[in-house]
């Protein structure tokens, strides 16, 4: 477990870092298209890790590149946006934390790993303590937006497994280049057909996208993909619960926004849940 411990610190900052999309998207790119900034945040940084490692993906590593760009980048954003669009924050949020759970049974179904107890029970006390979070006793519930949700879980937590099982003859760094160039030019015709045309970039538009995109994708999916080929997918997936807990500590150091007795609780019960992915892997 100790020698696993730097790998774990090293990839739970991706998640972390995934926790501030949110007050960046409001506060920093007010008045652009969710899916146009999700194809500013995933094709730019793709194409400058490739001019960096000067490396395309040969033989059937083109078809991989793209369907895992596709899993983890186009399906997984898109549906998001679609969960986001149609549900409260709060229930779009415990809807896509079945992730972790998902891939506990994609993992034992695609790599043979071991099904335990403890890694399902992480999942669940992990999903609860988003559920304390970010849900509230108003929130309503759309089919739509709960299936968009689910689908999007699904595509990310497949998209975790095969990135485990199809591992790449080459650097985590040029494994993320593929992933985000081609789930960029996956966004493309999307943005096209769907989305209104991109407002001028202000000095704060820029900043926000240097974040989302320098930051909050070259750099912390090559910290992503680094710690699924070294750590169980459950493991790893477990961490994304890391998300919605900063989301919600940002707001309240920056924003102003109350953080009540159930949401420390849901604090705590994340934390659990990862420590107990983490002991269902020894």
């Amino acid at each position: 477990m100790k020698r696993a411990l730097p790998d774990l610190l090293l990839t739970a900052i991706a998640p972390i870092v995934w926790g501030s999309t949110y007050i960046v998207s409001t506060e920093f790119l007010a008045g652009f298209a969710p899916m146009t900034v999700a194809l500013l945040r995933a094709l730019p940084a793709g194409l400058l890790l490739l001019a960096i490692v000067r490396q395309l993906p040969t033989g059937v590593w083109w078809l991989r590149a793209f369907v895992l760009g596709a899993l983890n980048i186009s399906i997984f954003l898109s549906m998001l946006f679609v969960a986001a669009y149609r549900l409260p924050g709060g229930v779009a949020g415990t809807v896509l934390s079945a992730q972790p759970l998902i891939v506990v049974f994609l993992a034992a179904a695609l790599l043979s790993v071991r099904l335990r107890p403890l890694a399902v029970a992480g999942a669940l006390v992990g999903m609860g303590g988003v559920a304390l979070l970010v849900l509230t006793p108003s929130a309503a519930l759309d089919p739509v937006g709960v299936a968009a949700g689910l689908a999007g879980a699904l595509s990310m937590a497949l998209g975790v497994t095969l990135s485990r099982k199809w591992q790449p003859p080459v650097s985590p760094l040029a494994f993320t280049a593929w992933q985000l160039t081609a789930g960029g030019l996956l966004l493309v015709p999307v943005v096209a057909l769907l989305d209104p045309a991109l407002p001028v970039p202000t000095a704060s538009n820029l900043l926000g996208l240097a974040w989302l995109g320098l930051v909050g994708a070259a750099l912390t999916y090559a910290l992503w993909f680094r710690g699924i080929a070294k750590l169980a997918p459950p493991v790893v997936s477990s961490l994304l619960f890391l998300s919605p807990l900063t989301a919600v500590l940002l707001g309240w150091v920056f924003l102003g926004q109350a953080l009540n007795l159930a949401q420390i609780a849901g604090i705590a019960l994340v934390i659990g849940s990862i420590w107990l992915s983490q002991r269902a892997s020894h």
